[in-house]
């Protein structure tokens, strides 16, 4: 069963898992901007940074594991409390969302959900609205209930086309809130955002409609494989293979397949 994997941050990994991930089954993956690990002091950083995963990573993707690569760009929240940094970055990011493997914003969001993460927020919502790419959207680490309240008021408020965000790192606090508004939901499947099984349990709850499994796979302890488990376990639990499918390919598919960029064949 092919899979996509919209949230792989493999500019942390070594080539030998895109070889593991592609065995496992994933043809295709989306590498997000995102914090890594360490705060960028200068703005210099993120164009090498952004450079680094539209170009490198696309071709190692590629060269290494014969895998589809793409990418979304962004100022990740936590860095955006660095207010002059942040103005020189997110003035810059509609430069890149024309390169060939961006296929939209992200991840942006909430970190400590203060006001210069919020400034951030609003502009690049903006800007993928005004340019009608798909947007990821990061929800915070702590009191995250109350953070997804506060994206989906902003969401709400800017009147930005919902089919065309997904709000990740759910779990069992904040799905009821996501599930308000006709944005994609999304389960980061990783130590401490939330794990296979209860994830499955929601879907079972929930259904899979707008229903979207990621990895998260970076610097930290994590699994780029965590994918194609969670369709094992799934299948194990006695899911029908199609359901399964809609969950792990046909959902994200459908997601980015609204960029003009990706260019992936189902």
């Amino acid at each position: 069963m092919r899979i996509i994997d919209p949230h792989m941050h493999m500019v942390s990994r070594a080539a030998d898992d895109y070889k593991r991930a592609r065995r496992a089954g994933i043809e295709c993956c989306i590498e997000p901007a995102f914090w890594s690990g360490q705060d960028k002091q200068h703005a210099g950083a993120f164009f090498d940074y952004f450079e680094q995963i539209i170009e490198h990573e696309t071709d190692r993707a590629e060269r290494t594991a014969n895998m589809d690569h793409y990418v979304t760009i962004g100022l990740e929240p936590k860095e955006a409390n660095y207010r002059d940094m942040a103005e020189e970055v997110v003035e810059r990011v509609p430069e890149y969302l024309d390169r060939d493997p961006v296929v939209g914003v992200g991840e942006i969001g909430f970190d400590q959900v203060t006001d210069d993460e919020e400034w951030a927020f609003r502009e690049q919502l903006e800007i993928a609205e005004d340019r009608e790419l798909p947007v990821i959207v990061h929800t915070p680490h702590t009191d995250k209930p109350a953070g997804t309240e506060r994206i989906v008021e902003i969401i709400e408020e800017m009147g930005v086309t919902q089919d065309r965000i997904i709000i990740d790192h759910n779990t069992e606090n904040t799905i009821d809130i996501s599930a308000q508004t006709d944005c994609w939901i999304g389960f980061t499947l990783y130590p401490g955002k939330i794990e296979a099984d209860a994830a499955i349990d929601l879907l079972e709850e929930y259904g899979t409609d707008n229903m979207i499994f990621n990895s998260a796979a970076d610097w930290d302890p994590s699994d780029p494989l965590a994918v194609p488990k969670a369709r094992d376990k799934m299948l194990d639990r006695g899911w029908d293979r199609e359901d399964v499918r809609k969950v792990v390919f046909e959902n994200p598919y459908e997601f980015f397949d609204q960029s003009p960029n990706f260019d992936y064949e189902a």
